[in-house]
């Protein structure tokens, strides 16, 4: 079986949550006889093809944006002659290049579509957008939701609720690598130690200046890595505040990653819009078997943090509550160290890469059946 994957961006161009879920999708569904290619868009500098890892992807220019959508006319070509070659074609939603790109080229082919999250910020555009959009959704013939709590509180998916699916996102220990020696001496000298960690793209949604907000008189030392829109305003934002407990590190590679996850105390995960819809650097988190502070966004978070067992969560955009979050963990270490052996075990249960990629095979057989 051949399936095309079609999103904006994707390794090695972009790292970012729905680039790793599409890359777990991929290569985990591989061995079961499924070989995925994925087409995105790319700067003028990448253009063309490449292979990352054994994924073979195809970069069409972006040629402008429309509230922030990158949206490329000469993508629908590259689409329409990869789309001839597959027998299935894979959606990640929200993005409407898809959706104009399905109706003009996909050429009837199976359609099977991963809704990441609603559309919550661009509210005027979406109004003009919400057309098409029901046309595009209306035309697949599976649609996934990657947890029941976005299921139960999407407004959107309950329109297309007999024929969605969850399916939960899962990673592969394997690919990451393991802790470095070396790697681990140099963070344990450099950072203050019991620190809270927090990963991802520093975009509006994250919260972020919650947590800055939530420092101000807190002992709780953070570490922020990542790279983003907003990342020159969070720095001003703790340099204002005189905050010396949090410490930005920018984007780093994931042998370092890596060694902070290990190294950390926790994770804390302050999204407080429904943007966030799942969080997987919350679930490295639950991976490395780390105790989490999350928001109750009625989003795929909660789904991952369990208030009370695996970690805590908190009502969003509350600072004060979030404060007293990191206070309690790092107050009751062993209640943090039952935290996390609970986010581990909830891990191997239920978010393993080799549980996802078996439901998608089964569920791309059906659809082709």
């Amino acid at each position: 079986m051949r399936v095309l994957h079609f999103y904006r961006t994707f390794y090695p161009a972009s790292y970012g949550g729905i680039e790793q879920v599409i890359y777990q999708i991929c290569h985990g569904c591989e061995p079961r006889g499924i070989f995925a290619e994925v087409l995105t868009l790319g700067s003028r500098e990448r253009v063309g093809d490449t292979v990352f890892d054994t994924i073979p992807v195809h970069y069409a220019k972006t040629q402008f944006r429309i509230g922030g959508a990158e949206i490329s006319a000469s993508a629908i070509g590259r689409f329409r002659e990869l789309a001839g070659k597959a027998d299935l074609l894979h959606y990640h939603f929200p993005w409407p290049m898809a959706d104009v790109a399905h109706l003009l080229a996909s050429a009837g082919k199976p359609s099977v579509l991963t809704y990441h999250s609603d559309i919550v910020r661009q509210i005027r555009l979406y109004r003009i957008y919400r057309p098409l959009m029901n046309v595009f959704l209306g035309r697949m013939d599976r649609i996934v939701a990657t947890s029941p709590n976005y299921l139960q509180t999407s407004p959107v998916l309950a329109q297309y609720r007999d024929k969605t699916s969850v399916i939960p996102i899962g990673l592969d220990e394997a690919n990451y690598p393991g802790p470095d020696a070396g790697r681990l001496a140099y963070w344990r000298a450099r950072l203050a130690a019991p620190f809270f960690l927090f990963v991802g793209m520093l975009r509006y949604y994250k919260g972020l200046h919650i947590l800055l907000d939530a420092l101000k008189g807190s002992a709780a030392n953070v570490v922020i890595v990542g790279a983003g829109p907003i990342e020159k305003e969070l720095r001003e934002h703790a340099r204002r505040e005189g905050l010396g407990n949090v410490t930005f590190l920018g984007a780093i590679p994931d042998e370092d990653k890596v060694a902070l996850l290990t190294l950390c105390y926790g994770v804390v995960f302050p999204s407080h819009l429904r943007a966030e819809a799942f969080g997987v650097s919350l679930l490295e988190g639950a991976m490395f078997g780390k105790p989490m502070i999350s928001s109750e966004i009625g989003t795929g978070t909660s789904h991952v943090n369990v208030g009370g067992v695996t970690g805590l969560v908190v009502p969003p955009g509350d600072s004060a509550a979030l404060r007293a979050a990191l206070a309690r963990l790092l107050d009751e270490p062993d209640l943090a160290q039952q935290m996390g052996r609970n986010a581990r075990a909830r891990y191997l249960e239920l978010f393993r890469a080799e549980q996802m990629c078996a439901s998608y095979a089964a569920l791309y057989g059906a659809v082709l059946r």
